[in-house]
């Protein structure tokens, strides 16, 4: 992944970003196709992968809402290239955070200790770097069914938050949460547990509150929201 820019002249400025990767590539057929809605290329050596084939139409939308360009160069079995050309007004009211401002928000989650349930590596791993630059302290779960063992074999008070993915193989994270709540032990009742979901719409909150879970969080998450409720549970606050 790279950036760059490309100008910079009468309040804005031009940036190009470029994601290129050694994978498996796509034919030059299926690139004729490739921003267009319900479409993945079928072979083999993607069989391990899921989608829904939006992702590229959604990014392509969106760079042209933003007045950008997105383009493609690929090579069946070598990899592919994605350049997005974007043009942003300069913020001319910026100021830098204080030091001490920084660093006191770097260190808001130091020795928090965090059981992370979800079953995509790329979310688990996007939500692990988030945390964990905090100061936060990670424990990895995949599924719902994990979370729970994980938990009931900790000792009482191990964890300070959990973060729940609602769709997962083995045990949903709303059959997880109750699960967690019905265990025998002290911490299970009162400890934090946040959904993470696509699903925003209220049933859906509804439905994590009766599970038992206290917030609700969409996806993509959002740092700073997590955050904030992170540290208003861990310092009482939000109780």
């Amino acid at each position: 992944m790279t950036c760059r820019e490309l100008s910079c002249r009468d309040g804005k400025a031009e940036l190009q970003f470029i994601c290129e990767d050694t994978g498996i590539g796509m034919s030059e057929e299926f690139q004729k196709h490739a921003f267009e809605t319900f479409t993945q290329e079928t072979s083999r050596s993607r069989s391990t992968y899921t989608g829904t084939g939006l992702g590229l139409a959604i990014t392509k939308q969106l760079t042209e809402l933003m007045g950008g360009t997105i383009t493609l160069e690929s090579k069946l079995g070598e990899g592919t290239k994605f350049t997005v050309d974007l043009t942003f007004d300069i913020d001319e009211d910026y100021a830098a955070a204080p030091a001490d401002e920084t660093k006191q928000s770097e260190n808001s989650l130091n020795g928090v200790r965090i059981l992370i349930a979800e079953d995509n590596d790329i979310n688990m791993e996007i939500a692990r770097f988030m945390l964990e630059k905090n100061g936060a302290v990670i424990t990895e779960a995949w599924n719902g069914r994990e979370a729970v063992e994980i938990f009931a074999a900790s000792e009482p008070n191990s964890f300070d938050i959990i973060l729940m993915d609602v769709m997962m193989p083995e045990m949903d994270g709303l059959t997880a949460s109750r699960e967690i709540r019905s265990l025998d032990r002290a911490d299970a009742a009162k400890i934090p547990i946040f959904a993470m979901t696509a699903n925003a719409f209220q049933e859906d909150i509804r439905q994590s509150r009766d599970a038992g879970m206290n917030e609700h969080f969409s996806k993509p998450l959002n740092e700073r929201e997590l955050l904030s409720a992170i540290c208003g549970y861990v310092n009482n606050t939000n109780l």
